[in-house]
């Protein structure tokens, strides 16, 4: 664990003490054993579940300058990526995790509760419906999402869940700035500005990466997001 503890020191400039080092330990080791089983993730040695899974999670707190929000919304989190590795970090954090897939957030429950982590609250939903729940509409300082659909469609799904002067971060492959260009249509529409793409350079991991970081300038328009799979089915263009 000390070349993680380096690597986070580098990243993001936070040195982890030992009861957040035992943490991801933990972690590490509980998603090996349930990968075995229920196949959450195809990473399963220690370097790549370190550096594809932990630290990539945490490249979201470049897109904070700096000013780390009381609240969080983690969409399509499976395995609990970024949120978990982010809450270990930030403990303060107010998270909410949000994964349509049962196993996969009793996963997340199991870590959340061992970790004795607090104020994280695990909901089993589709991001469509969130979003027009007046419990979690415009309620979060942040919302972040990995590996969930095209940037188009995760606009529509985690603006609506943002307060205005609040924003998202999209995390991104090598085609990220691309994707940002086919998203302005629809950021703007959900009341977003494209504030920066970050590019990100993870440890031992050759391929590109980017946060694409969006602001929300004022309210999302009440008709979105759309009914469940719709987005997907037709993105803004």
């Amino acid at each position: 664990m000390e070349n993680l503890a380096r690597d986070v020191r580098k990243l993001v400039g936070i040195t982890l003490n030992a009861r957040q080092l035992a943490a991801f330990k933990f972690y590490e080791d509980q998603l090996v054993d349930w990968s075995a089983k229920f196949n959450l993730t195809t990473i399963r040695d220690s370097v790549g579940i370190r550096s594809k899974h932990f630290l990539d999670s945490l490249t979201c707190m470049l897109a904070w300058r700096g000013r780390q929000p009381e609240s969080l919304i983690d969409i399509g989190t499976g395995a609990g990526f970024p949120g978990i590795p982010l809450k270990i970090l930030c403990p303060r954090l107010k998270l909410a995790l949000v994964e349509s897939v049962g196993k996969k957030l009793d996963f997340c429950s199991h870590v959340v509760e061992t970790l004795g982590l607090e104020n994280v609250t695990l909901i089993k939903a589709r991001a469509e419906e969130l979003g027009q729940q007046s419990q979690h509409r415009e309620k979060y300082d942040w919302a972040v999402a990995r590996a969930v659909a095209s940037l188009p469609v995760l606009v529509e799904y985690l603006l609506p869940l943002v307060v205005v002067g609040g924003g998202m971060v999209a995390q991104k492959g090598e085609n990220g700035p691309a994707e940002a260009h086919a998203a302005e249509k629809a950021i703007q529409m959900m009341g977003g500005h494209l504030q920066q793409l970050i590019p990100v350079l993870l440890p031992g991991v050759a391929e590109e990466r980017y946060l694409v970081v969006v602001d929300k300038v004022r309210a999302s328009p009440p008709g979105y997001p759309r009914r469940v799979g719709l987005p997907t089915r037709k993105p803004i263009r």
